[in-house]
């Protein structure tokens, strides 16, 4: 089971953390839905329809500018706007150089490798929130 921790600190600490860095950061955020896994045992099932369980399936992707995003209540606010319901989103940085900002080529690359790790469950590193901001923990 997922340990939770605040979400205001947690958040609020990976946007300040991105606006510190000393070069230009994109976050990145990957919005994962919860499936009902093929060929699921009984259990899966049980758990799955009581809200605890499922595969995590990529939905959609998008990068921001630290500055872009006052807090998660505004990145959720986009994200019911632009796709489908989410169960987890799954965030990370990416660094620019030169006092440039990532171009868009390398955002876009960081991305698909960060869509790719979460459809084959290679999270590890990456901030995970729920659809309410709380901070959690998946083993």
């Amino acid at each position: 089971m997922p340990h939770r921790m605040n979400r205001n600190m947690h958040f609020a600490q990976l946007l300040a953390a991105a606006a510190a860095e000393p070069q230009p950061q994109r976050l990145l955020f990957v919005f994962a839905g919860a499936e009902l896994p093929d060929r699921a045992t009984p259990e899966q099932v049980r758990l799955f329809n009581a809200g605890k369980g499922g595969a995590l399936t990529p939905q959609m992707c998008v990068d921001k500018a630290p500055a872009d995003l006052a807090d998660f209540a505004a990145l959720v606010a986009e994200s019911r706007r632009a796709g489908p319901p989410w169960s987890v989103v799954f965030a990370a940085s990416l660094g620019g150089h030169g006092g440039q900002a990532p171009d868009a080529e390398k955002v876009q690359q960081a991305l698909q490798i960060m869509v790719e790790a979460v459809r084959t469950g290679q999270i590890k590193g990456f901030a995970a929130y729920d659809t309410e901001g709380e901070f959690i923990e998946l083993n």
